[in-house]
């Protein structure tokens, strides 16, 4: 259970750091026409967001054992 915490949270601050190099370096000036990449902390909070759902990709499954 916490490495699954720690997968997704990981993740998840990845997602964070690439929705501001997005920002960064792709954002636009202008407040009203793209209200993401314009602000930082929006750009970072979708990235995070972003990679947290892909971070569940990433944790392990837990396979049962059966007689199949």
């Amino acid at each position: 259970m916490m490495k699954t915490i720690l997968i997704v949270i990981g993740v998840a601050l990845l997602g964070a750091l690439g929705g501001y190099a997005y920002y960064y370096f792709i954002g636009c000036n202008a407040a009203n026409t793209c209200p993401i990449t314009s602000n930082p902390l929006s750009s970072m909070g979708y990235g995070a967001l972003l990679g947290g759902l892909i971070g569940f990709n990433f944790v392990p499954s837990k396979k049962k054992k059966g007689n199949s």
